[in-house]
């Protein structure tokens, strides 16, 4: 069920409205089968899988938090194991089957294992991240085991954030569906206007930019290096307004009825520095990899080689979080680089005491390289093959401008998309306002109105799947 759909829409009205004509020790009951509902309105018989996970991780925080010693190590690593090897099963078995098999046929051997003919689960990384962090929290101390069942699954499974995160800790989100929340119409009005902004970053710029860039990487043999580089920069706004467009409904969502859920961007486009784009851009999953897997490994407080190793490592993993292909970690690992080299020049240029230089023109100028840098690598991310990203790029560094721009947006349409892009960005420099801090009801009414008035008459409405679902 996509949210920019009519169905999500009589789905959303109908069960927020029972939310709150519902009596408290209900609302949970309601939310689990809304939650139920909505996973399998995509394919139902993986809510099997997605129940199997849910008990094994229910009764571990149990056993966890009741055992001593060794066996809450051995009932936690379990737990993992668990998460993991459906993970493993269902996302990257095929990708190493298929290594296994290029590996062996260099030796002259064939490899006797078959390949699986399964689907992918929707949103089976974020849901199972989500699992795991309740495990570990309840491990660490910081969280206590949930006794309720029903409450458990539904903190796996709220249907908001079910499919495409945030990815949410217990410490958030648990206590929230024990909490009694009363209509507030401020809560309605600024989720509202959050669904709204959402909904017009998907259908009207994102799902806009995706007819292009479809074109433009589809036949990236008959492109110029300017048409390639124009979609390449088109498409980090595509993913971003796709991504963040989710993000933004979910929490909206989630808002209406009272529940908080964190925030998963922050502007990434403005950052200087990749690294800290990496701090603005999928903050739930960066800060995931940060507590559960970088920090574990040592973080910064470690000597410089190991550090850098560690950086690394978090990378490439996060790259092959995004997918079961070798794109997917190659993209991770130059954006590893990327962050070590920031780090190894900013370290040199303090030894040395260079003078630093401030300024206007210096902030912009880090902040288009950035986004270029980030934009280019990106390539990666996008094509289905390796070789694909090295033609693309080649093309790109050759600049081979002197052709016709053969992509699939007209210069009406070109110039149409930059024109939603420049007020996309005014619209978010100010948007804290309008999430923080009292605004006049008109105002709100006035915006409201004007997105979706925009999204009617601007909107691609082809119920294209958010890119992220495939994750």
């Amino acid at each position: 069920m996509l949210f920019n759909s009519l169905q999500f829409l009589l789905f959303f009205c109908s069960i927020t409205s029972l939310y709150f004509l519902l009596a408290h020790k209900y609302r949970w009951l309601l939310l689990l089968l809304a939650s139920c509902y909505f996973y399998m309105a995509f394919i139902p018989k993986y809510i099997i899988i997605l129940g199997f996970t849910i008990i094994i991780d229910y009764f571990a925080g149990l056993l966890i938090e009741n055992a001593n010693g060794k066996r809450r190590k051995i009932v936690l690593i379990i737990s993992l194991i668990s998460n993991i090897s459906i993970l493993a099963l269902f996302k990257y078995f095929n990708f190493l089957n298929m290594n296994l098999t290029e590996v062996l046929a260099a030796f002259g051997k064939n490899n006797p294992m078959p390949f699986l003919r399964i689907a992918l689960p929707i949103g089976l990384s974020f849901h199972t991240f989500q699992a795991m962090s309740y495990t570990i929290e309840v491990y660490r101390g910081k969280q206590k085991a949930e006794r309720h069942f029903g409450i458990y699954a539904l903190y796996v499974m709220f249907y908001p954030q079910l499919v495409a995160g945030p990815i949410e800790r217990p410490q958030n989100l648990l206590h929230q569906f024990r909490e009694k929340h009363y209509y507030n119409a401020d809560n309605m009005r600024r989720g509202l206007l959050q669904m709204a902004f959402g909904l017009f970053k998907k259908v009207v710029i994102a799902d806009r930019l995706a007819i292009g860039v479809d074109y433009s990487f589809a036949h990236y043999q008959q492109q110029t290096g300017l048409s390639l580089l124009i979609a390449s920069l088109l498409y980090s706004f595509q993913i971003y307004c796709d991504f963040s467009g989710y993000s933004d409904m979910a929490i909206g969502a989630a808002r209406c009825m009272g529940f908080k859920l964190m925030t998963n961007f922050n502007t990434p486009y403005l950052a200087r520095s990749v690294g800290e784009f990496w701090k603005r851009w999928h903050i739930s999953l960066s800060t995931w990899f940060k507590d559960y897997l970088y920090i574990p490994l040592g973080g910064s407080r470690v000597p410089i080689p190991r550090f850098y190793l560690n950086l690394l490592i978090v990378f490439l993993i996060s790259g092959l979080w995004h997918g079961a292909n070798w794109t997917f970690v190659v993209w991770g690992g130059l954006n590893g680089l990327m962050v070590i080299i920031e780090h190894a020049f900013s370290t040199l240029k303090f030894n040395m005491r260079l003078p630093r230089v401030n300024g206007t023109a210096k902030k912009v100028t880090q902040i288009l390289l950035t986004f270029l840098l980030i934009s280019l690598v990106r390539v990666f991310f996008r094509s289905p093959e390796i070789s694909q990203a090295g033609v693309i790029l080649s093309k790109i560094f050759n600049l081979s401008f002197i052709d016709a721009v053969q992509s699939g947006l007209n210069t009406n349409e070109l110039l149409f998309s930059l024109l939603l892009i420049t007020i996309l960005i005014l619209v978010e420099r100010h948007w804290p306002r309008l999430q923080v801090g009292h605004v006049n009801k008109f105002a709100y009414a006035c915006v409201f109105t004007l997105l979706l008035f925009v999204c009617y008459f601007f909107g691609v409405f082809n119920y294209k799947q958010f890119i992220y679902f495939q994750f």
